[in-house]
């Protein structure tokens, strides 16, 4: 799945025809519990999932899998040059970091020419909008041009989550800034089946405001 929206990748086949992954090397980034290496293992792909939180990928571990599972930093992903035909990134990593770019540069170094990378985030136009699944959440609230992140603080003050703001065009920036050519950006609509509700996400405001980005790039 690319989203709470829930286009998944057998019906958008932004990584491809999934018969053509068979045999292919995939890096998941910001992989959680590798619930899409899970998936591109079962098509016969050949995947390594990679997260930066240690007990994320002991989730992975309990669940299983038959890819290898990596605890390192985006921003300096260990591994040489040219190791991967594929790249995917589900509401991981990037939202996350302030340099998406440093990211995006990694990614590319990891490619083989030719290589694709697919990644979604949270669509910017949601930051001006309260984050409700109600009427309340219809509102425009906050400025989108505000690129103040999101912080969550502890009782010491200490930063234990933060999510960083970039418009709809820095994101485009920063995939040309790290190397690549946009191929495609998908903006899924929510679909009629989908009757889920928790969060920000719900059916009165996915078919009214777009809530998932999708940026498809490519290595030349």
């Amino acid at each position: 799945m690319w989203g709470p929206e829930g286009l998944d990748e057998v019906e958008a086949e932004l990584l491809g025809p999934p018969e053509e992954l068979k045999g292919r090397s995939v890096l998941e980034i910001g992989a959680g519990a590798a619930q899409c290496a899970r998936w591109l293992a079962a098509q016969g792909a050949l995947p390594v999932a990679l997260d930066i939180s240690h007990r994320q990928l002991q989730h992975a571990l309990r669940i299983g899998g038959p890819f290898p599972l990596v605890c390192a930093d985006a921003g300096a992903l260990p591994f040489a040059d040219a190791s991967f035909d594929l790249a995917c990134s589900a509401y991981g990593a990037l939202p996350f970091v302030a340099d998406p770019v440093l990211v995006l540069k990694e990614v590319r170094r990891v490619l083989r020419p030719g290589g694709r990378f697919v990644f979604s985030v949270t669509h910017p136009i949601r930051w001006a909008f309260p984050d409700e699944p109600g009427p309340e959440g219809l509102t425009v609230s906050s400025s989108y041009f505000d690129r103040t992140p999101y912080v969550e603080q502890d009782e010491q003050g200490r930063a234990v989550y933060v999510e960083h703001h970039r418009t709809l065009g820095d994101r485009v920036r920063d995939v040309v800034a790290g190397g690549f050519r946009l191929v495609d950006l998908v903006e899924p609509q929510w679909p009629s089946w989908n009757s889920s509700e928790w969060g920000g996400w719900s059916p009165l405001r996915g078919n009214l405001i777009p809530g998932t980005a999708v940026f498809v790039c490519e290595r030349d």
